[in-house]
């Protein structure tokens, strides 16, 4: 009796403790739905854009090409080319002999021309003598007018024969300058054909050179933008790796090409210019400067195609909007439509928000500052070429950012240890913080969004 008493007396005991474990946990977890937050909140800066004034530059592309090039060939017919002088890549100045063709022919009909030439002199010289004489024995009587004439005749033939040797002698004397090819102009071998052994006929070209070595870039631009280019504008040459080259535009085509819409820009290069005839570049030309609303790059979003800034609405949940863009300029966009001056917007960490989701402001907009005023280096020209969109944080700007879906249960969880009868609790702004989650606390730990990439920017830049 004493035993069944004892037994039931501990199942009693279990049975209680079992009820009293379950009425703890379920009141544990009321108190933890009861203080959970209903979304996770962010914090987030504000920056208003500014007024800068930006450079307005034309982009263009083209290929290099030489300012004049000259073909060097021979008028010499049926020569033996004996000797080359020069390859390419050689400079060369004016009147510098680049090839030697065999002479030898040429030296012989030189000397029968030249001994032609003397032969017909003295014979000359013999009629003009007997024509003086029958000009004086008719002076007397003793020769008749029509012997007189004769004489005179005979003289003037002489003459003429002698002239003629003389141009024989000539040609022969000019062919055997034409052995040797000479340098039209200063400059540098682009080409050679010329081999020696060949037997070349007249007109065949045997070198090519960029005459003084001058180099321009011929810039295709759209014929929207060729009214805003003119003479002496000053042209920048993007160079992967290098510092820029600058030249100075010199002239425009008069034609525009109808298949591309585009027309020809003449820009001419410096001499010590690593540029090389038949490089394809990219550039801009500067056509002015013209005030523009710019915000910093972190607070523009590229996302599906289409550029965006976020806005706080009056509930501080997420307001997105779409924007034009133009000019990048260092780490200020161009804002061209979508957006005023007195509009706040979030500063930067856009990639962790989504529109709709609840943000806390820190700070106020005017007094964050979004970037100087001075343009830097223009990284993306008018009519848009692809540029890098940089995500820096601006100054005084802390947010705290969760990944994926925000993380909402991580937010809301309130930690509890027991013992005994002993509960501690966390609210959530004291959980540990773990490397998804950024607090005002630590703004060093700073994960910013990856970069995203602007896409072209056409238009009236």
């Amino acid at each position: 009796m004493t035993r069944g008493l004892i037994v039931l007396a501990c199942a009693g005991f279990v049975v209680l403790m079992l009820v009293l474990l379950g009425s703890g946990r379920r009141s544990d977890a009321a108190a933890a739905a009861d203080g959970a937050p209903s979304a996770p909140v962010l914090s987030v800066a504000l920056t208003r854009p500014q007024t800068a004034t930006l450079p307005v530059r034309v982009a263009a592309t083209g290929h290099v090409a030489a300012w004049q090039e000259a073909s060097v060939g021979t008028e010499a017919d049926g020569l033996r080319l004996t000797e080359v002088r020069v390859n390419v890549g050689d400079p060369v100045t004016r009147g510098q002999v680049l090839a030697l063709f065999d002479a030898d022919l040429i030296e012989a009909d030189l000397a029968e021309a030249r001994a032609a030439v003397a032969q017909a002199d003295a014979e000359a010289a013999e009629a003009a003598l007997n024509d003086r004489r029958a000009q004086g024995l008719g002076a007397i009587g003793a020769m008749s007018a029509q012997q007189v004439g004769q004489y005179a005749a005979g003289a003037a033939t002489a003459r003429a024969r002698l002239d003629a040797a003389r141009a024989v002698e000539r040609r022969h004397r000019l062919r055997l300058t034409h052995a040797r090819v000479l340098a039209p102009s200063d400059g540098v071998i682009t080409a050679r054909t010329a081999t020696v052994g060949a037997v070349v006929a007249a007109g065949q070209e045997l070198f090519r050179l960029i005459r003084d070595g001058r180099l321009e870039w011929r810039a295709s631009v759209s014929a929207a933008d060729l009214h805003d280019l003119q003479p002496g504008q000053s042209v920048t040459i993007d160079m992967l790796g290098r510092d820029p080259v600058h030249g100075t535009l010199r002239m425009l085509a008069p034609m525009i090409d109808v298949a591309t819409h585009t027309g020809l820009a003449y820009v001419d290069l410096p001499l010590d210019s690593a540029l090389r005839a038949g490089t394809f570049v990219t550039g801009s030309i500067e056509v002015g400067e013209r005030p523009a609303l710019t915000l910093p790059q972190s607070a523009v979003l590229l996302r599906d195609g289409f550029h965006s800034v976020m806005r706080v609405g009056a509930d501080s949940s997420v307001i997105a909007a779409k924007v034009e863009v133009g000019r990048r300029v260092g780490d200020r966009i161009e804002i061209t439509a979508g957006l005023v001056a007195s509009e706040a917007v979030i500063a930067s960490g856009l990639g962790f928000l989504s529109e709709g989701d609840v943000v806390r402001v820190v700070g106020d907009a005017d007094q964050i500052a979004p970037g100087p005023d001075t343009p830097g280096r223009t990284d993306a020209n008018v009519n848009g070429s692809h540029a890098k969109q940089s995500h820096a944080p601006e100054a005084g700007a802390v947010e705290a950012a969760i990944t994926g879906s925000h993380a909402a249960a991580a937010a809301t969880t309130v930690e509890q240890h027991t013992t005994g009868s002993q509960r501690t609790e966390f609210r959530p702004d004291e959980l540990p913080r773990t490397s998804s989650q950024r607090f005002e606390s630590h703004p060093a730990r700073s994960h910013e969004p990856p970069p995203a990439y602007a896409e072209p920017v056409r238009g009236g830049t």
